[in-house]
């Protein structure tokens, strides 16, 4: 990593940028590759596209998505205290006690997810607590002071948690799900560039936005593009920490290299091509079976118009969907030095049908 690329991380990171409210981030996204690619391609959602040797025939696409998960203002009380909706797969476990940032038409406004001490609460009767029992508070007494500062029903919410380090190996923080994605292959983009190499095909980098609430940005950005190759990348449980199954869940671990994917969407010729070159590089690699789906952008460019070669390579993480969020600094490097090495490895007009 350079000193600019460890910068933009932490930029890029600390960034609040929820689901379909991703603009800020693709901003940083877009002003950190801009150097490194020839043209920008951003649709009307929001997806940014870095291009590197526009208008050849073969088109490949290097994927990761933007946006993470958050919270909507659903009704604010007369007292003042502010209920909330999932915007995503936010989790109501973590919730309490937990601070936040309210993003206004006026700025950020802070607050917190109150809870009952526990003094007053049957504790043997505690359990995970539901949506609509959350709601946040800013400091107001009544309703309109809520209002005055900006706040209403819509206004987004994000957790305020920022990106640190752990044990030297680790990254750690809110949101790597996925914009450590959007990282990693705008570090491809940087190494294609630093080492002048001219690819025999158009390269889109691509950040999308909207994955978690259904792939929704890669499903419009893949029907644009009509890539003839799509590799994408994103996180994947690590399952060594207690309360995980393996046998149900996979044996995968931070720190033992990238993810590849076996599944449906996933096409097998592809894949064989990540591993082979993962082998030939000697670069670490997971296995990793799901069942239909990949459950990432992979399964929208798969099979958007009449089918695109798609593969997978996932980012072993721990502790998803919260706060702490936690990948191995080698896996990081791993997964964008695969990705660099699969791009060299292509001549263009690859032909990746199984029955020809």
């Amino acid at each position: 990593m350079s000193d600019q690329s460890t910068e933009f991380l932490y930029k890029y990171l600390n960034n609040a940028s929820p689901t379909g409210f991703e603009s800020t981030g693709q901003q940083i996204w877009l002003d950190y590759i801009k150097p490194y690619i020839e043209e920008q391609i951003i649709d009307v959602y929001g997806t940014a596209v870095g291009v590197i040797g526009p208008g050849q025939d073969y088109k490949v696409v290097i994927e990761a998505h933007s946006d993470e998960i958050s919270w909507f203002v659903n009704y604010i009380s007369e007292d003042g205290y502010i209920h909330v909706r999932r915007n995503g797969g936010s989790d109501a476990a973590i919730a309490p006690s937990m601070r936040v940032n309210l993003h206004t038409a006026k700025g950020v406004v802070k607050g917190v997810f109150g809870w009952p001490a526990i003094h007053v609460r049957e504790v043997a009767k505690d359990q995970v607590p539901k949506v609509h029992e959350l709601f946040i508070d800013v400091g107001a007494a009544k309703k309109d002071e809520v209002l005055e500062m900006g706040i209403h029903v819509g206004t987004v919410v994000t957790f305020a948690d920022g990106l640190d380090e752990l044990n030297d190996k680790y990254y750690l923080g809110r949101a790597l799900d996925n914009r450590m994605g959007g990282y990693m292959i705008a570090e491809v983009a940087r190494m294609l560039h630093e080492n002048n190499v001219k690819l025999p095909f158009t390269l889109y980098v691509v950040n999308a936005v909207q994955e978690e609430i259904g792939l929704r940005g890669a499903e419009m950005i893949s029907r644009r593009l009509k890539p003839d190759l799509a590799i994408c990348t994103d996180v994947t449980h690590d399952t060594q920490s207690p309360m995980y199954n393996k046998k149900e869940q996979g044996d995968l671990k931070c720190g033992s290299g990238p993810v590849i994917c076996y599944g449906p969407a996933v096409q097998n010729n592809v894949r064989d091509l990540l591993i082979r070159v993962a082998e030939e590089k000697k670069i670490p690699f997971q296995r990793q079976a799901v069942s239909r789906s990949t459950g990432t952008d992979t399964d929208s460019f798969a099979y958007s118009t009449e089918g695109v070669a798609s593969a997978l390579i996932s980012l072993p993480l721990k502790y998803m969907h919260t706060t702490v969020e936690m990948v191995a600094k080698e896996d990081v490097q791993n997964v964008i030095q695969l990705m660099y090495d699969v791009l060299l490895s292509l001549k263009g007009g690859e032909d990746f049908r199984y029955i020809k």
